[in-house]
């Protein structure tokens, strides 16, 4: 089943300056995830003007159809932090439930987990 990582870019990290950036730092992060999701058949990637989460850029959702959602801040963008979100959202999408047990998460998105969603309610669940 497909996992979506929604990337924030307009995501800018304190660091952030007009003075000594052309763009924000949420740009860097989604062409680095985009990049490193090609080729990956059960990952896609879309981009999102505000995920909200200011104080914690770069920020990107992990979301799949029936599944826990996660929210996940506070990346450096580079391609280090771009493989390890593609990687978790490789193993979302082989769990059936979005769950994906500690020991099996790539080292760079420990520590960033901000949030988790549960899927939403099927319409014959009310």
């Amino acid at each position: 089943m497909t996992t979506w990582i929604t990337i924030c870019d307009t995501c800018k990290r304190e660091d952030w300056d007009a003075a000594t950036h052309t763009r924000p730092h949420g740009e860097n992060l989604a062409a680095l995830v985009e990049r490193a999701a090609e080729g990956c058949a059960t990952v896609r990637t879309r981009r999102v003007a505000c995920l909200m989460g200011c104080g914690k850029g770069c920020n990107v959702a992990i979301q799949g159809a029936g599944k826990l959602a996660y929210t996940l801040g506070d990346f450096t963008p580079d391609a280090a932090a771009a493989e390890a979100i593609v990687a978790y959202a490789a193993l979302h999408s082989e769990s059936a439930t979005g769950q994906v047990p500690y020991k099996q998460w790539p080292q760079g998105v420990k520590g960033h987990f901000v949030t988790r969603h549960p899927p939403l309610p099927s319409d014959t669940e009310a």
